[in-house]
């Protein structure tokens, strides 16, 4: 049975609460992450695991109304609602691209279907690919200017200081990423057609990722075991962000499935507890993937040979962003 028109709208228009994997959750897959580095990656960020552990939930606290400017910028990059950009293939190598697409398909739609055209825009999509790739590249210019400090003891506090600061930014991108609800627009309860009757209460979001979570006090003790081996060592690494989001999203229907049978109410569940530290473990490896390649990364000094993506000039420069996409 299909919701009303106006009904849909208003599910996906209401106010949003800022929910994300809880500051337990986080803190362990930063944890989980930095325990699993390799023997050759950056291991002083071991020392600062405290401090990366509790700012694990710190880009939430941008997302306040009191501070308007930092929520519109910041709310997007928590989420990627896959399911609103089934109509743009390839996925843009640029933010700005991204929003002007959307914007063009939010024209599109206005005259055709105004209630997705009224969700087809930044917001109701998401940015978190971007967001994360951002983090990353800040990561491997901090990581450069921690190798060249040397001995140079206030030039590594600062350089280490700002290290971390990106592994924990980038670690709640990722962390979020991993929880399946961040990367799709069931999101805060199903939305449009329902045949499997899933439920509708936007409380699920924080029921699964805090709720089940403080109930069963998970910790990187639990994710260590199920951390995958080092990977994304070559390749192309947004694609890669790309695909671990796709892969999180893929589970949307077994974590309502799960909510359907009280599993989520239930700390003893084994199915709801799987799935949590399976997805937590998830995130943990791709976040210490990314650490690991960004420090690779960081050995090499800036290619000279690139073009400036500003460069009117550049290759596939794009005069309504001003600027060229990402390089493969």
């Amino acid at each position: 049975m299909r919701l009303p028109a106006l009904l849909a709208a208003t599910l996906w228009l209401a106010p949003a609460p800022a929910l994300a994997w809880g500051h337990r959750a986080h803190a362990a897959i930063d944890r989980a992450a930095l325990a699993a580095l390799p023997a050759d990656g950056p291991l002083f960020l071991r020392r600062h695991a405290d401090t990366i552990a509790d700012s694990a939930t710190l880009p939430d606290s941008w997302r306040a109304a009191s501070e308007p400017f930092s929520k519109i910028e910041e709310d997007p990059n928590h989420g990627w609602f896959r399911e609103q950009f089934a109509f743009l293939r390839p996925i843009p190598r640029s933010r700005y691209a991204f929003v002007i697409a959307l914007y063009r398909e939010h024209e599109r739609l206005q005259a055709s279907d105004p209630a997705r055209a009224a969700r087809t825009n930044v917001r109701w999509t998401g940015t978190l690919p971007y967001a994360a790739m951002e983090s990353y590249g800040r990561l491997v210019v901090a990581m450069r200017a921690v190798r060249a400090a040397g001995s140079d003891r206030r030039a590594r506090v600062l350089a280490e200081g700002q290290a971390t600061y990106e592994v924990a930014l980038l670690g709640h991108y990722i962390g979020d990423g991993a929880q399946p609800m961040h990367d799709s627009v069931h999101h805060d309860g199903w939305v449009g057609d329902n045949p499997n009757g899933y439920t509708r209460d936007r409380s699920v979001h924080g029921r699964f990722e805090s709720g089940f979570v403080d109930r069963i006090g998970l910790s990187e003790r639990d994710l260590a075991p199920h951390v995958a081996p080092l990977g994304h060592e070559g390749g192309d690494l947004f694609d890669a962000v790309l695909a671990y989001l796709d892969v999180a999203g893929d589970k949307v229907a077994l974590t309502y499935q799960l909510e359907k049978r009280g599993g989520f109410a239930d700390p003893t569940d084994a199915a709801v507890r799987a799935l949590v530290i399976e997805r937590a473990a998830s995130g943990a490896a791709m976040l210490r993937d990314m650490i690991a390649r960004a420090w690779r990364e960081s050995a090499s000094a800036p290619r000279r040979d690139l073009p400036d993506p500003l460069d009117l000039a550049a290759p596939a420069f794009d005069p309504a962003t001003g600027s060229a996409p990402a390089a493969p």
